[in-house]
């Protein structure tokens, strides 16, 4: 029986316009009736790890893929995939694969996209602010703008830059809310 939490994931998946694939080891009897019970449309079964791997790799071609897998026979596929997930109920070689370790199950995908869009944001951001002090401010301190009477000390310009880095730092910690 394939728990709630797992078709509330694929789900919230198809809701964000996420394209889900099962690629499994398992025969196709299995795989059809779990694929069906989830809603997953893309089912390849009795795949081999190699096959695993030459999947994404194609996908990546014309995709971004992100490959979440639990076992031995998922390690290649999650290292050759953009984003590898691996589920901490799996093997060493999985989550040693991976680049992410999601400790409570599938059900965090989701929440792993959408921390992932706000760390990219804030990212985005502190580069923005970054660039802007750096234009702005450093031909200033070095006195580029003295003939127009435009200038700081270097005391002023160490402020600037230590209230710059405080405000990135502070950006930052706005992903834990």
């Amino acid at each position: 029986m394939i728990r709630n939490e797992s078709k509330e994931t694929i789900k919230d998946l198809k809701i964000i316009n996420k394209n889900v694939v099962m690629l499994t080891g398992d025969n196709s009897l299995v795989a059809d009736i779990v694929a069906k019970e989830l809603g997953i449309d893309r089912v390849y079964s009795n795949v081999l790890p190699g096959e695993k791997e030459d999947f994404i790799v194609n996908e990546k071609k014309n995709n971004f893929v992100m490959m979440v897998g639990d076992g031995i026979n998922d390690a290649i596929a999650l290292s050759s995939s953009h984003i590898g997930v691996s589920i901490n109920t799996g093997s060493n070689i999985a989550t040693d694969s991976s680049d992410v370790i999601l400790l409570s199950g599938i059900k965090k995908i989701p929440k792993l996209m959408e921390i992932s869009k706000k760390t990219i944001k804030i990212i985005k951001q502190n580069f923005f602010w970054a660039f802007i002090y750096n234009i702005l401010l450093i031909p200033v301190a070095i006195g580029m703008f003295k003939e127009f009477g435009v200038s700081i000390t270097p005391g002023f310009s160490s402020i600037f830059m230590t209230i710059s880095s405080l405000f990135v730092v502070l950006n930052s910690l706005r992903l834990k809310k």
